[in-house]
């Protein structure tokens, strides 16, 4: 459990042990400090409980979101580490088995290298696709690069 989710159901508590409080008091609910009271000892730490405990849950969100948007990263370096292993050419299956992912998981993800045109697909006479990375076959002839202006 995290501080922020102990603070803010102390809060809660307390806010909830203060209205019980005025409640079975003899206090006059109609006079300005009786209210003024309520505010700041119920209202108050209430709010800042409810504040607390959203807080958590939004972050809770985007945390578990930029957890699966490095996963998401890595699996793809990892993809495009093992194309340059195997000369710029995948399947699935050696994806999935080389990574650990279910074939799904690879194949979805090599399907969104190959819409974003960082793989191209190839199909071999049996019917396996294949995915090609065009960059990864040739990293090995990057010594004769030049400016592109130099022809």
């Amino acid at each position: 459990m995290s501080g922020r989710t102990i603070g803010g159901t102390t809060l809660l508590v307390v806010a909830a042990f203060m209205l019980w409080g005025f409640l079975r008091s003899d206090a006059s609910f109609t006079s300005p400090s009786a209210i003024a009271a309520l505010l700041i000892t119920v209202v108050l730490p209430a709010a800042g409980g409810v504040a607390l405990l959203r807080g958590v849950m939004t972050l809770g969100g985007r945390r578990s979101a930029r957890i699966e948007q490095l996963r998401r990263q890595t699996i793809e370096a990892e993809i495009l580490r093992l194309a340059m292993q195997h000369g710029g050419r995948l399947t699935v299956v050696e994806v999935a088995t080389a990574l650990a992912l279910p074939p799904e998981a690879a194949k979805e993800t090599l399907d969104s290298l190959a819409e974003r045109e960082v793989a191209d697909l190839e199909i071999t006479d049996a019917g396996v696709i294949v995915y090609a990375f065009h960059d990864a076959k040739h990293v090995g002839g990057k010594h004769s690069a030049r400016g592109i202006l130099d022809a």
